[in-house]
């Protein structure tokens, strides 16, 4: 390890490897194919789910994230919703 790369380690720089980054978007893109949704399905999707959960806790709508990700030998729906603060009983739908 030269000088350099123990700095940039220290000082928290990273390598810009354009193979990994080429890497996983071409893996995203084959976990879309393989699982066969639509782009427009993936998004009708998200926007239920966030609905469904905007109804129990208060959300930040513009942090909301939802990927699909590979793990081990199937593909994971991971939703990043960063929560505000939970509504109250008479904020929440009756069931």
């Amino acid at each position: 390890m030269n000088l350099t790369t123990l700095l940039d380690k220290i000082i928290g720089r990273q390598e810009k490897n354009s193979k990994n980054d080429a890497k996983k978007r071409l893996q995203l893109v084959l976990l879309h194919d393989r699982i066969d949704l639509p782009s427009e399905k993936m998004e009708e999707m998200k926007k239920e789910i966030f609905a469904v959960v905007s109804k129990y806790i208060d959300i930040d709508i513009d942090a909301l994230e939802m990927n699909l990700e590979k793990l081990d030998q199937c593909v994971a729906l991971v939703a990043n919703i960063p929560i505000r603060k939970a509504k109250s009983l008479e904020e929440s739908p009756k069931s």
